[in-house]
């Protein structure tokens, strides 16, 4: 079966994620398709595992028959008609009907790509299959699981972005870049801190939508310490009692972001279009942090998220930042006290 052709890919993207489309378009040509298929092939996988209806284990049962069909194992792949109608995202569901093509699509790229896409897709896999032992599907049953450790916490954020970060600097090794190798270690690191400052902002921001269906990434050690336990965080009035174990949290993310920005400190000057791609996602981060910080994210009617505008602003300013030297991580820089 032929994969997808790039106009069929960009279109599937662009349905599924415009913001990330945006990064994606300033990426060089050289790794924008292995980057933009592993969103469309983890995509997948989070649609499944984020379905609200059925079975923990039927859903589990679809993640691994789909798993084993993207890593070559089998050439099976599970029926996802059913879950496909259930999608209220119109691009999920025709994703989801293209699947097909999707993974034939990996037939493009050489055996190194491809064994780098699966091993981060098995991972990503990984972290929803064990979102689902933990939680169940996703509901609104009224019942709420949580993460026991922050350890947890942390390798839930590593599965699922950090993971991405090791992709996205693979490629970047692999195909534009020459790194020293005492600095392979390092910007390798720092890339896995990357991915996890977006997953961390995701959470941080998603607190109650994510209780809504029952599941809640703050965990039970950390609660208790402050005096909490999940069901409250249903509540806007205890924000007060719970703002220092969330702002603890957006240091952490801080932190991460910090280290994004010294990621793209180490790339080359001359990669203009690389870290223009890097540096969006991290200036939208850094605003997201900012709004975070002054709002009640406990109240489901005031989801904090960057507007159309602000992004297009955003992009502008990267844009013209890249054109002077030493203007990008002066950008970065000042956008972190923002």
């Amino acid at each position: 079966m032929a994969g997808l052709i790039d106009p069929e890919i960009d279109a599937l993207l662009k349905d599924t994620s415009r913001s990330f489309y945006l990064t994606l378009e300033m990426l060089p040509k050289k790794i924008r398709r292995q980057v933009g298929l592993l969103y469309l092939l983890a995509r997948v996988a989070d649609t499944i595992a984020d379905t609200k209806t059925g079975s923990a284990q039927h859903l589990i049962e679809a993640l691994e028959r789909y798993d084993s069909v993207a890593q070559g194992i089998s050439s099976e792949l599970p029926d996802l008609q059913e879950i496909a109608e259930l999608q209220e995202n119109n691009g999920e569901r025709k994703l989801l009907l293209n699947v097909a093509e999707v993974v034939s699509s990996l037939s493009i790229f050489g055996e190194d790509d491809k064994k780098l896409i699966r091993n981060c897709l098995g991972i990503i896999i990984g972290g929803q299959t064990l979102d689902l032992q933990r939680f169940g599907p996703a509901n609104d049953s009224g019942a709420i699981s949580a993460l026991e450790k922050r350890e947890e916490l942390d390798d839930y954020a590593y599965r699922v972005a950090g993971s991405v970060g090791e992709f996205w600097t693979h490629m970047t090794c692999n195909h534009i870049i020459q790194v020293r190798e005492k600095n392979r270690d390092v910007l390798f690191e720092l890339g896995i801190r990357f991915g996890k400052a977006l997953q961390m902002i995701n959470i941080l921001r998603d607190i109650p939508e994510d209780l809504r269906f029952g599941r809640c990434y703050i965990p039970i050690d950390s609660l208790e310490e402050i005096g909490l336990d999940k069901a409250d965080l249903l509540d806007p009035n205890n924000m007060e009692k719970f703002r220092p174990l969330y702002n603890e949290n957006l240091d952490i993310t801080v932190s991460h972001l910090d280290a994004a920005v010294e990621y793209i400190g180490m790339l080359p000057y001359s990669q203009f279009r690389l870290r223009a791609a890097c540096m969006l996602p991290v200036l939208i981060g850094q605003r997201t942090v900012g709004m975070l910080r002054n709002q009640n994210v406990l109240d489901s009617e005031k989801r904090v998220k960057v507007s159309r505008d602000e992004i297009k602003d955003l992009v502008k300013k990267t844009k013209r930042a890249l054109l002077i030297p030493g203007a990008g991580q002066k950008l970065l820089r000042s956008n972190q006290n923002v």
